[in-house]
């Protein structure tokens, strides 16, 4: 005699089998709307991780994207580093609120006040004021982040610390480096030795060359409107950058780190690797952010963005490298976690259109409305907004033309002058002071980018992509 036990197993398994086939379906068919060339989808529901793959590695080759493709995480990386420096801090080796140069003597930033000040909690929240684009190239040598830290300490603030959020991957370099010296490894051995190994993460890296031993998906460029070509180079981003930008991972790894997160600091064999406090920190909220639409976060925990969809709250992170575009979404509630890794195309509405899907279905989510202009546009002062901005990296010139929609320029220099041409792009008002910039592209927004104008102790500054660009002129 068959148990109902039995009956009801086997017809979740039925039911969960026919979810795979629907997930798999709307990933082939979002992904060809797009023209992403290929696309992973790992997905963690019930306990259970299922893995998912669509299109091509490469446009020139024609290789087929497997579950076990890995990809460029971009800035997801900052998760990882988070992590890593939250689990040292569970285990005593780090003081989150003890400034930064009091363990590392070779940072600096050009005021010596904030210098004095500057802790890891600021750094991993995004609030000690340092800057995103920094992009030195320090060499291949396991000093790298020690000559990038040296090199740090003439780049001018965004910010003053602990006055407003300003995303900033040099700080997470600087994370990566006191890593060094509080464990003796390089950043990328010490997180093998304490996230990648007790967490059985096999296809999760950190260097180039060891991605050759697996199936790498290669970036691409190109317009909207059909499928881009192969990027004359796969990464361009220097070693030191790694904390803050490389690690090299399949979805399916990148949803198991989140498990960790969702277990409480619990490895999958019941090893307590981070204290549940410490977990809880992370995804406690430190700091508002004014610009609530680039990744639709409402704030900024320790490494995590964290969202609140009406009422329901979860946390996650975007990642961008050279044409390759990552997502993570976690709700704690109904203990989901979904990644999307993609290498290109209009990626920002393959993850908008499946998201919107996936979180309703498994979790009750409704993501917000894309981002656009306001229906009936306010009446703008413009004057106080125009002018020319600057920042490590980067320039931005806001101008008018007559009654004209206000235009932005926005433009790498310095060392990340390679990365891209400039982006010139109308600014369509949302309130008096958020915009909604034209022209950005659909893999870096739905339809519009969001522009913010905010005063900072005084001073004007615009956020772009969540970065404080303060006025020069």
């Amino acid at each position: 005699m068959t148990s109902n036990i039995s009956v009801t197993s086997r017809q979740a398994t039925k039911d969960r089998a026919e979810d795979l086939a629907r997930w798999q379906t709307r990933l082939n068919e979002l992904r060809a709307a797009h023209h992403v060339p290929g696309a992973t989808l790992s997905i963690l529901v019930d306990g259970e991780i299922h893995e998912l793959a669509s299109g091509v590695l490469h446009q020139g080759t024609g290789v087929a994207v497997t579950p076990d493709s890995v990809f460029l995480s971009g800035s997801v990386a900052k998760i990882y580093t988070a992590t890593l420096v939250v689990k040292l801090a569970g285990d005593g080796k780090i003081d989150l609120d003890r400034p930064v140069v009091e363990v590392l003597p070779e940072f600096a930033t050009p005021d010596p006040e904030a210098t004095r000040v500057i802790t890891p909690r600021q750094l991993l929240s995004h609030t000690g004021g340092v800057t995103n684009d920094f992009n030195y190239d320090s060499g291949r040598g396991d000093d790298c982040l020690a000559k990038y830290v040296e090199a740090a300490r003439k780049v001018a603030l965004d910010c003053p610390p602990a006055t407003a959020v300003s995303y900033g991957g040099l700080g997470y370099v600087v994370l990566g480096r006191l890593v060094e010296v509080v464990t003796g490894q390089t950043w990328d051995a010490a997180l093998k030795t304490h996230l990648f190994t007790p967490l059985g993460l096999e296809r999760s890296m950190t260097l180039p060359e060891e991605a050759l031993s697996f199936r790498t998906a290669m970036s691409h460029l190109g317009a909207p409107g059909g499928y881009p070509d192969p990027a004359p180079a796969w990464d361009l981003m220097p070693r030191a950058m790694g904390p803050a930008g490389r690690v090299i991972v399949s979805a399916g790894d990148m949803v198991r780190l989140a498990r960790l997160h969702l277990d409480g600091g619990l490895a999958p064999d019941g090893t307590r690797l981070i204290p549940a406090d410490h977990v809880a920190q992370m995804q406690r909220r430190e700091v508002d952010v004014p610009d609530k639409w680039t990744v639709s976060a409402d704030g900024w925990g320790l490494g995590w963005t964290l969202y609140d969809w009406d009422g329901i709250a979860g946390y996650g992170h975007d990642g961008a490298a050279v044409g390759q575009y990552s997502y993570l979404r976690v709700v704690p509630q109904a203990g989901l976690a979904i990644a999307l890794m993609t290498n290109g195309g209009s990626a920002r509405m393959l993850y908008a259109d499946l998201f919107r899907e996936l979180l309703a279905e498994l979790a009750g989510v409704t993501m917000p409305a894309p981002f656009a202009p306001a229906a009936e546009p306010p009446a703008v002062d413009y004057g106080p907004l125009l002018g020319t901005y600057r920042r490590e990296g980067v320039l931005i010139t806001v101008s008018r033309d007559g009654d004209g929609p206000a235009h932005m320029r926005y433009e790498f220099v310095d060392d990340m002058a390679h990365l891209s041409p400039p982006l010139e792009m109308d600014l369509l008002p949302v309130t008096d002071t958020v915009f909604a910039a034209s022209g950005a592209g659909p893999s870096f927004s739905e339809d519009y980018m969001p522009v913010v104008f905010a005063t900072l102790t005084g001073r004007q500054y615009v956020y772009v992509g969540m970065r404080a660009t303060p006025k020069s002129a």
